[in-house]
């Protein structure tokens, strides 16, 4: 709110005086009120770059746009100024106004008459954009003020905030009596319609405010919810400040300097993003995150980054602002919905009761005599779903006790035995998890969980803070496990129905990332987390060390899908061995799951769902057979040749055809692909003998959960790089492909696309336009693939991958592995396989992954004679590769100005 301390200062940031006497003398008034704007804009940036923290910053902008705007008023409208009213509304009528922030007005006018207004106030609301003030104006009667607020509430909850800037003080007092809550919007409907509002904010922003870019202003925990807090305190209680709260005693002392704090922190922030973007810019986006953490202080440490740490305040601060914010909105529930409704309580306990349906304590000092009963209560939420949530003098009471969780408290049988229970609950056990962890129960009770809490890792690939994320696994566990939802992923909820303790897997979920950030191997850290938690809650040593176990080996299956071969018996039967058991399979797949789904939703794919489905499956049947007779190369391919005979037959080809395409296959071929796969191809080649064209076949949707590219041609050098660059061109992502090499020097190239949106493509159009760019494409096998044409996205030109290029042996294969872990860009697999081509590279298969902003691609390779790569051709390779991805590097770093 303006004050007049903020006016005192305003005099100093405005020469009122100056600028009056220059006006008086017939300067033009534009010129001198844009100067005025912009040294005052200056002075206010160079103060809040001094330290002056924008709580005080805030309101002076505000005063000096007030100053501003009353004399642009007073110069365009002349006399007809004092017969209509301008009026503050919103965030300016707060007196809040940030660099970027639009100045609200509303020209308050007689009834009538109204057409001597129009020149006036259009010379108004352009003088003022022309001095570069961003405005946002409404005119409107009392009569239309009154119609518009009761028809949107948005509208009502503006003029509810609105003040006189100057004219008719007559015009305005009549504009707020006709819209006060005794006319419109009285304090229940207000209130409802404001929650309900709020909730479908929160949705928008998927119920967390812990994104990779934040909402300063909207997400949950953010400005918004304070203006919330402030907007049903003003109408329910004619409250003039949030400080009413506290004498209305809807607020400590304490909580109100916590939501001031949360506020100002906020307002620091925002009033930064608005100098660095030169704008209004409300999104905490990579752009701006790395130079707001080093603009607030904060230095690289040696396991975490300075906006990593940056981030983590800014995340904690927010949560903490979230949980007053539903505090409060419970208290204004029970003041203004229940107001009048007097029950008798209904007693659960000697420590707990129901009432209104909301638990609370029995009496004020229950957690000082019962500590445990800071866990029970979440039980008993569990045990009776039929309870709307806590009541928010107790949730004020919780809080309050949260020191009460130490190390005695953790020790004591009966709190353990409590957690334990909360874990079995056959419902309840996210919505509750996440309860505890919004009044600070969680946190305290597993310190380890408190040390991760609003933690970000500054990359593309974790899109939720660990916490949130670790909370989002657990969530999806349960989610296959309750049967309203077995439609979503039928296998996967099947296969839970099946598992004897689900609670070792919800536990799994809870430590499986718990020790990100300490430095060290995350996975190893956590392993010994969970077993001594599990130890100490009571578990036997079997299933601590298999929850323990999980937790040590949750990336496993995920990296062994997607950065191995698994068509390769050999792969198979170690993975297998690894894992040991039917047990230990079904447990790790559905963790892998969720963890997939809870580290960024878009990451799931039906590429993803068949490639790990397909490892589950080769694995269940390898451990079946028994680990110490694996899975034989000839016997499979033998078992998919004859598969794939049959289907042929069916089709109508004869056996002595199939044979004499099939005899300059490789046994490799049989492996990687399914009967059904091979069925197609050979009807296809088949169909295709004699022309010199090349074979190109796309089937939309292929058991391999993407969109299967197949090229048959000929083989070149280069036809990897070609393709690969076409796929590119059309804005393609590939996720795998497998290279095949025939005896008589054809090559059969299979590629699984995706499209940008994580689907396979769509409609016979698409697939015609691929299979027309690669035809035109590998009909002129000589030249080199044509740079991409894609764009680097935003995002992507934030962060600095460290290329990495390592090579390991597959004697068994005769053939060597390279992995490239490097930034990802636009064209890079085309790069790449132009620098195969170059080498003399023969690509015979390739795992693609784009992990975030990295790309992550394992190749299997050969040199030109068909054999594993030497340590000279090693080398040439690597120089090759690298000089590649730094000329990509450069021109980055020229396209961003380094």
């Amino acid at each position: 709110m303006i004050t007049p301390e903020s006016v005192r200062h305003d005099r100093q940031l405005l020469d009122v005086e100056a600028l009056d006497t220059a006006l008086i003398r017939g300067e033009a008034p534009v010129p001198l009120f844009r100067a005025a704007r912009d040294e005052a804009d200056q002075i206010l940036q160079a103060r809040f770059q001094e330290g002056t923290p924008a709580a005080e910053l805030v309101p002076l902008r505000a005063a000096v746009v007030d100053s501003l705007v009353t004399r642009v008023w007073d110069w365009t409208m002349g006399p007809r100024g004092a017969e209509a009213a301008l009026v503050a509304v919103g965030g300016y009528g707060r007196g809040e106004l940030h660099p970027g922030s639009d100045t609200d007005l509303m020209v308050l006018l007689p009834e009538a008459p109204q057409d001597d207004f129009e020149g006036a106030i259009q010379a108004f609301v352009t003088t003022l954009w022309d001095i570069g003030l961003e405005v946002g104006h409404s005119v409107r009667t009392i009569a239309e003020c009154a119609s518009n607020a009761e028809a949107d509430i948005t509208i009502a909850t503006n003029l509810m905030e609105s003040r006189l800037l100057s004219g008719s003080r007559e015009l305005y007092v009549a504009m707020e009596e006709v819209t006060g809550p005794d006319r419109v919007w009285p304090s229940r409907r207000f209130f409802e319609a404001k929650w309900q509002e709020q909730l479908e904010r929160h949705e928008k922003y998927h119920d967390t405010a812990y994104n990779l870019e934040p909402n300063v202003k909207e997400s949950p925990g953010g400005l918004r919810d304070i203006h919330m807090v402030g907007w049903v305190a003003k109408r329910h209680l004619g409250a003039d400040t949030l400080y009413d709260l506290v004498r209305k005693d809807f607020l400590t002392e304490d909580e109100y300097h916590a939501l001031m704090q949360g506020q100002h922190f906020l307002w620091d922030v925002r009033f930064a993003l608005h100098m660095l973007a030169g704008r209004r810019e409300d999104r905490l986006l990579f752009d701006y995150q790395l130079r707001l953490a080093e603009q607030f202080g904060y230095k690289d440490a040696e396991h975490t980054l300075a906006v990593e740490q940056f981030m983590q305040r800014y995340y904690r601060t927010i949560m903490r602002l979230n949980r007053l914010n539903e505090m409060l909105l419970q208290l204004y529930q029970e003041a203004i919905l229940y107001a009048g409704v007097d029950e008798a309580p209904e007693l659960l306990n000697k420590r707990f009761q129901v009432k209104r349906g909301f638990i609370e304590v029995t009496h004020a000092s229950v957690f000082r005599r019962y500590p445990f009963a800071l866990l029970e209560i979440f039980l008993l939420l569990q045990q009776h779903p039929e309870i709307k949530g806590v009541r928010a003098s107790t949730i004020r009471l919780i809080r309050e006790n949260r020191e009460l969780i130490d190390d005695r408290f953790r020790n004591d049988l009966r709190v353990r035995s409590l957690f334990m229970e909360i874990m079995r609950q056959p419902r309840g056990i996210t919505h509750e998890l996440r309860r505890m962890h919004n009044y600070g129960v969680l946190g305290r009770y597993i310190p380890a969980f408190g040390r991760i809490t609003g933690r970000m890792q500054y990359d593309l690939f974790h899109v939720y803070t660990v916490d949130t994320h670790i909370l989002m696994v657990v969530r999806n566990l349960r989610r296959l496990a309750v049967p309203e939802f077995a439609h979503e992923f039928p296998f996967c909820s099947e296969l839970i129905r099946r598992v004897a303790k689900p609670e070792l897997l919800y536990l799994a979920g809870l430590f499986h990332d718990i020790a990100k950030g300490r430095g060290g191997d995350h996975s190893e850290l956590g392993e010994t987390d969970a077993y001594d938690f599990c130890i100490h809650h009571g578990l036997s040593r079997y299933d601590s060390r298999f929850v323990a176990w999980l937790v040590r080996h949750h990336l496993l299956m995920s990296m062994t899908a997607q950065r191995r071969d698994i068509s390769d018996p050999q792969v198979i039967n170690e993975f297998a061995r690894e894992i040991g058991d039917q047990k230990h399979l079904d447990y790790l797949y559905l963790l892998t799951v969720a963890d997939i789904r809870g580290t960024d939703p878009k990451l799931w794919n039906s590429w993803r769902e068949s490639l790990l489905r397909e490892l589950y499956d080769l694995t269940k049947r390898a451990i079946r057979r028994g680990l110490g007779n694996p899975i034989d190369g000839d016997e499979l391919v033998a078992e998919t040749q004859q598969q794939a005979r049959r289907l042929l037959r069916e089709q109508g080809l004869h056996h002595m055809t199939v044979r004499a395409i099939w005899r300059h296959f490789t046994p490799d071929y049989f492996l990687r692909y399914a009967a059904d796969e091979i069925a197609w191809h050979t009807a296809a080649i088949h169909g295709h003998s004699g022309r010199d064209e090349p074979l190109v076949l796309v089937h939309p949707e292929s058991s391999r959960g993407g969109t299967e590219v197949f090229v048959y041609t000929p083989d070149r050098d280069n036809i990897f790089a070609l393709t690969v660059s076409a796929l590119d061109q059309l804005g393609l992502n590939i996720q795998d492909a497998r290279i095949i090499t025939t005896e008589n020097g054809y090559t059969l190239d299979s590629y699984l696309v995706l499209e940008d949106d994580g689907n396979p493509i769509d409609g016979p159009y698409r697939g015609s336009e691929i299979v027309s760019r690669l035809n035109e494409a590998l009909g002129k096998v000589d030249r080199l693939p044509e740079p991409s044409a894609r764009t680097l996205p935003r995002r992507l030109r934030h962060f600095n991958t460290q290329t990495q290029i390592s090579f390991s042996e597959e004697p068994h294969n005769d053939r060597s592995a390279m992995e490239l872990i490097t930034g990802d860009q636009p064209g890079l697999l085309a790069q790449v396989g132009y620098t195969f081509a170059r080498c003399g590279i023969r690509v015979q298969n390739a795992k693609i992954a784009t992990i975030g902003e990295r790309a992550e691609d394992v190749f299997f390779i050969t040199g030109p004679e068909n054999s594993p790569l030497t340590a000279e051709q090693q080398g040439t390779l690597k120089q090759a590769l690298l000089e590649i991805v730094d000329d990509d590097d450069d021109i980055m770093a020229r396209a961003d100005g380094v």
